[in-house]
């Protein structure tokens, strides 16, 4: 077999890059440290958590977040590995590469295993696939040069940012090897720069595939936005793939749980809302389309306990781009606390099927959605990050 054509079994191994560490103030690694405390005390009384997992999650937390870093992950660290990437390939890949910084490429992305958004399944938008290069053509030197571009511009906590990227190709391989077939695995993700990679002018970073949608858009050699960003997983469960373990999106389920979990009843009664949900709302091809109205509980009326559950709960989706960006956007987030609401329907445990909630600020959303099933048994989640100001750096059309 060759190995360029098929990287189900020959893809190099997940490589964590050990020059890039945490730099943020409040941390990816601190946050979700604080939230698996949280959920630790929580589980006392609930049973949602468990002391053995908590207790290795904060220690391999808070590892990380006492590491120091000396180099940050600059746009000009993103352009060169962008064009380090692009001199690997042939003539043939960099057509599929290099494609045009419009709103219709820019917004050509889906949850969908690219055989559905092909065929113009439901939420796949125009039925004619994603754009830019499949990575089922990619070589192993290919493949490393792709891995480090992704590290510069992504976090660097475990689970988190290029971590959970690629535990969701591993868990892609799992898929296709247990059930889904080739419409599944690594190979069926697409790599594609709108517009020319350069410290002047705007160009996206567009990266995904099933379950998972990368978005960053810099202009002038600054990060202009970083969502639409999409997660989901499934398995939910934690699994083991060539010897690696899999297992994001967890952190996230526990920050949501660990955040309701601290919510008294009248509270929670004023968060739940009247609908059910059986997704997110603004998944692919629903761009913009932000609710007019907020609903559920406001940051106002919550305690700085609580208040740092909802934060640390953001920071498991912020914490996915690079630790200097995401500290600033985190602030940002941070300063409008009072003004955000949570909402959520179904369960607090946030495990089963239906299971939803939301958090609506001034400017961040994010939506987490428990889905049943599709290739295995059991639940597993949709999630969106949006930004209100900075989905596709502002490009609205």
């Amino acid at each position: 077999m060759n190995p360029q054509l098929n990287f189900r079994g020959a893809t190099p191994p997940r490589r964590l890059s050990p020059r890039r560490t945490t730099r943020a103030s409040i941390t990816v690694a601190s946050a979700t440290a604080l939230v698996l405390a949280l959920a630790s005390c929580s589980s006392a009384d609930d049973g949602t958590a468990t002391s053995e997992s908590s207790t290795s999650a904060s220690a391999s937390a808070s590892a990380s977040a006492s590491a120091s870093s000396t180099e940050a992950a600059s746009s000009d660290s993103v352009v060169a590995l962008a064009e380090a990437f692009a001199a690997t390939l042939s003539d043939d890949q960099l057509t599929e590469l290099n494609q045009e910084y419009t709103f219709d490429n820019a917004a050509n992305w889906s949850n969908l295993p690219n055989a559905l958004v092909a065929g113009g399944g439901p939420g796949g938008g125009s039925g004619t696939g994603r754009v830019g290069l499949q990575t089922d053509s990619l070589s192993d030197e290919q493949w490393t040069a792709l891995e480090d571009l992704l590290a510069a511009a992504t976090g660097t906590a475990e689970n988190e940012g290029f971590d959970e990227i690629m535990q969701h190709l591993a868990a892609d391989d799992y898929l296709a090897d247990n059930g889904g077939g080739d419409d599944y695995g690594r190979g069926q993700y697409f790599i594609a720069f709108l517009g020319t990679p350069s410290d002047s002018g705007t160009w996206e970073l567009q990266f995904g595939g099933h379950h998972l949608a990368v978005a960053n858009t810099y202009t002038d050699g600054a990060l202009a936005g970083a969502t639409p960003s999409f997660r989901g997983i499934e398995p939910m469960d934690t699994v083991e793939v060539d010897g690696e373990t899999v297992q994001p999106e967890q952190q996230e389920r526990a920050a949501f749980a660990a955040l309701l979990a601290a919510l008294d009843s009248d509270q929670l009664s004023t968060a739940e809302l009247s609908s059910s949900y059986g997704d997110i709302l603004l998944g692919p091809g629903e761009d913009w389309a932000f609710p007019e109205t907020s609903e559920g509980l406001v940051g106002a009326e919550l305690s700085d306990e609580q208040k740092e559950l909802v934060l640390a709960a953001i920071n498991t989706y912020v914490g996915d781009i690079d630790d200097e960006n995401a500290a600033t956007i985190l602030a940002k987030y941070e300063s409008e606390l009072d003004e955000t609401y949570i909402a959520y329907s179904g369960d607090t445990a946030m495990e089963s099927a239906g299971d939803y909630i939301r958090i609506d600020g001034p400017s961040v959303w994010i939506e987490f959605s428990m889905q049943n099933g599709i290739v295995l048994s059991g639940a597993h989640p949709h999630a969106v990050w949006r930004d209100k100001d900075g989905d596709y750096g502002g490009l609205t059309s």
